[in-house]
């Protein structure tokens, strides 16, 4: 048996990337960059995975990876609340123009 071979061929290749992606969102989606504003919201979860299906399906382009599904979980008092925030980037300015230009 093989129990103490190495790691299969492209598995490090893979893992790097993997890394490098997870990095790159991360940067993109730093709070510095940006802010998280709520879709959707609903405290029902059949109306929840619904508004999810149809936005896959429709032509409305959403990035997934800036998108953020949240569960927060209801305890006695408090109702199971589902929501969809997506990440906007706040605006960069233009190095070319002044502020006091306004």
């Amino acid at each position: 048996m093989a129990s103490d071979a190495g790691p299969m061929p492209g598995q490090r290749k893979r893992r790097r990337q993997q890394q490098g992606e997870m990095r790159r969102a991360a940067d993109r989606i730093a709070p510095e960059a940006g802010r998280w504003e709520v879709l959707f919201e609903t405290q029902d979860e059949s109306e929840w995975r619904e508004h999810i299906r149809r936005l896959r399906a429709s032509e409305a382009r959403i990035d997934w990876t800036a998108a953020r599904m949240d569960t927060f979980c209801g305890r006695l008092m408090h109702p199971t609340t589902y929501r969809l925030s997506l990440f906007v980037r706040d605006p960069v300015p233009d190095p070319g123009q002044d502020s006091s230009d306004n």
